[in-house]
């Protein structure tokens, strides 16, 4: 037995592993997903590496997140670098045009505009003990909170004015619109998504962003008319944009319009 534990006291301990030994291990598993810079353009872009081995190409995909590149598990370094370098122009002209597009930070507080159906209204916030819902008196929006200084409780109490109004604004166009599509939706909801104007499922759930309430009526429209239309048609065919052109003729200008609206 003590011949035994002096054996076991005497044995080496296992060397550190070598730092090639490391990177070869990085190599052979790297990690699944990665934050990334580089140069594309002329511009330092980041971007999130993401590696499945479910993936055969390189794909890129610019959302309100930034750049996301997914590659193949096995990917080269030289690949990646040749595909982001060839779609350089692309991805810096799309990052920049997401840029523009992102919403102006509202200061919940007295005197902060907002908008409405395209037009501007300014808030007005009362302290008051008692609850009471926010009234529109003309140009502007009085709403009631206890704390006339806590900025998320009167941005909660003005979104939920936005999603009353939103929900029977929206509830009516589609009323109006869906008979002359020949189209029945099963229903009508509201929508938070961060990259869609509206959708409709093949069941027939019209969804419709929330935010669409502060845009210009017509443009309200527009979307309604073109997720009615996919009751229809669930693509972007040619016969659905003849469907959409039924009932709105100046669907191009008006969707070329929407596109420069920030989400």
């Amino acid at each position: 037995m003590l011949k035994r534990l002096r054996n076991l006291v005497a044995k080496p301990a296992a060397p550190a592993r070598s730092m090639s030994g490391v990177s070869r291990l990085l190599r052979n598993h790297p990690p699944a997903i990665e934050q990334r810079a580089t140069q594309l353009a002329g511009k330092n872009v980041c971007y999130t590496l993401k590696r499945s081995n479910r993936r055969r190409s390189i794909g890129l995909r610019i959302d309100d997140r930034g750049l996301t590149v997914s590659v193949p598990l096995r990917a080269s370094e030289k690949w990646l670098h040749s595909v982001l370098q060839d779609k350089a122009h692309w991805v810096v002209e799309k990052l920049d045009g997401w840029q523009t597009r992102k919403p102006v930070e509202i200061n919940w507080a007295d005197g902060e505009t907002i908008y409405y159906l395209g037009e501007t209204l300014t808030l007005r916030v009362v302290q008051s003990l008692f609850a009471a819902p926010p009234a529109r008196r003309g140009s502007e929006l009085f709403v009631f909170v206890a704390d006339d200084g806590d900025a998320k409780k009167i941005e909660s109490v003005a979104t939920l004015w936005y999603q009353q109004e939103a929900l029977q604004l929206f509830g009516q166009q589609v009323a109006h619109y869906a008979p002359l599509l020949n189209v029945a939706p099963r229903a009508v909801k509201l929508s938070a998504a961060k990259t869609q104007w509206g959708c409709c499922t093949a069941r027939g759930t019209v969804r419709l962003n929330l935010q669409l309430i502060k845009l210009p009526l017509r443009l309200i429209d527009y979307v309604v008319v073109h997720e009615l239309a996919h009751l229809r048609e669930m693509n972007h065919s040619a016969a659905f944009w003849q469907v959409v052109e039924s009932v709105c003729p100046d669907y191009i200008r008006l969707r070329r319009e929407l596109k420069s609206v920030r989400l």
